[in-house]
C-alpha cells in the first residue's frame, strides 16, 4: 500500500482540524485534546508515520501547532475482539454498495472496535478507500446497510436520507401485544435520558414516528414489521419498550419485569429488512432485502 493512501490496515483515517491552543507543538496538543492515549502511543503513531496531512505526507511530532490545519490519524485498539460473525454484499455499482450486517458487528470504528467493523471488511474485501456508509445501525441491529462508493455522487444518495426520501422497513421479535389495535403508529418525543448513552420519551411535540404492524402473531412472542418515518437514535426500541414489548435481547430497554433483558448469547432480535427508493441519477425503483433471518430463543 502507498504511504499516501487513507487507510491502514484497512481501517479508514480519522480527520481533526486543529483547534485553538497554546501548545508548542503536534504531539503536546494530540497529547492534551486525547488525555486517554498516552504520550508514548502519539509518539509511536509519528514513528511509524500514522499522523499525516491530508496529501498524505507524514507530519512530525514537533511541528509546531497550527489552528485550522486538517490532519488525518489511524485508530489503533490493544486486543481487539474478534467477531466471527461475517457479512455479506449484496450488491455493488460504480456508486452503491448494499451489505447484509450481522449482529454484533459496528458499522464504523468505535470504542474497542477499529478494525473489526463492517467499513474494514469491506474496504479490505473491495479495496475501494473510498467506502462510506450512508445510514447507520447500532452494533445489535442486523441487516441491510448502504455505501456509497463513489465521491462524486456521494451527496446526490446522502439527499435520500437527509430529505426522507428513503423508506426502511425493520423487523422485530417481542413480547405479544393483544391489547394493542394494528397497524398502529407511536408518535413521540424522545430525548437523552440515564445514564447519558439512553434515549426517553418526554412531553412535547413529538420527533420521532414509527408504524408498527404485525407479521405472525403466534404464542407469547409475535413477529413485527416496524417502518420509521423518522430516523432517532434507538427510535425502534424505545418505541415498542414503551408499549410494554421490548424487542428480544435488548439490554438497554427491557421493562419493569426484565422482559427483552440482553443475554450476551442472545443477539437483538431486530434487523433491517429492506430499503426502497427512487435513484437520485437514474430515476430507477431501487429495492434491496436482507437475506438474514431473525432466530429467536
Amino acid at each position: 500500500m502507498h504511504p499516501s493512501d487513507p487507510i491502514h490496515g484497512h481501517v479508514a483515517a480519522s480527520r481533526l482540524q486543529l483547534p485553538p491552543g497554546h501548545w508548542a507543538c503536534l504531539l503536546d496538543g494530540l497529547c492534551a485534546r486525547f488525555p486517554r492515549i498516552d504520550r508514548a502511543r502519539w509518539q509511536d503513531r509519528f514513528a511509524r508515520g500514522l499522523v499525516r496531512d491530508l496529501q498524505g505526507r507524514a507530519l512530525s511530532p514537533g511541528q509546531p501547532w497550527q489552528v485550522g490545519l486538517e490532519i488525518q490519524y489511524f485508530r489503533e485498539v490493544a486486543d481487539e475482539p474478534l467477531i466471527p460473525h461475517r457479512e455479506a454484499i449484496l450488491y455493488a455499482d460504480a456508486h452503491l454498495l448494499v451489505a447484509d450486517k450481522p449482529h454484533f458487528l459496528p458499522v464504523t470504528p468505535a470504542g474497542a472496535y477499529v478494525q473489526q467493523t463492517l467499513l474494514a471488511r469491506l474496504m479490505a474485501c473491495t479495496g475501494n478507500p473510498a467506502l462510506v456508509p450512508l445510514h447507520r445501525l447500532d452494533r445489535l441491529t442486523a441487516g441491510l446497510v448502504l455505501f456509497s462508493t463513489c465521491v462524486e455522487t456521494r451527496d446526490a444518495y446522502q439527499r435520500l436520507f437527509r430529505e426522507r426520501r428513503i423508506a426502511k422497513t425493520y423487523e422485530a421479535i417481542a413480547p405479544a401485544l393483544p391489547g394493542v389495535t394494528f397497524p398502529h403508529e407511536r408518535h413521540s418525543r424522545l430525548v437523552p435520558g440515564e445514564p447519558f448513552f439512553r434515549m426517553a420519551e418526554a412531553p412535547g411535540e413529538p420527533n420521532a414516528r414509527t408504524r408498527i404492524e404485525v407479521i405472525e402473531a403466534a404464542g407469547a412472542h409475535w413477529r413485527y414489521r416496524l417502518s420509521p418515518e423518522t430516523g432517532r437514535k434507538h427510535q425502534l426500541r424505545v418505541h415498542m419498550a414503551a408499549l410494554g414489548a421490548p424487542i428480544l435481547g435488548d439490554d438497554l430497554y427491557p421493562d419493569l419485569r426484565g422482559v427483552g433483558e440482553g443475554d450476551p448469547d442472545q443477539p437483538l432480535q431486530l434487523l433491517a429488512r429492506a430499503l426502497a427508493f427512487d435513484d437520485p441519477l437514474t430515476g430507477a425503483a431501487r429495492q434491496f432485502t436482507s437475506e438474514l433471518q431473525l432466530e429467536p430463543p
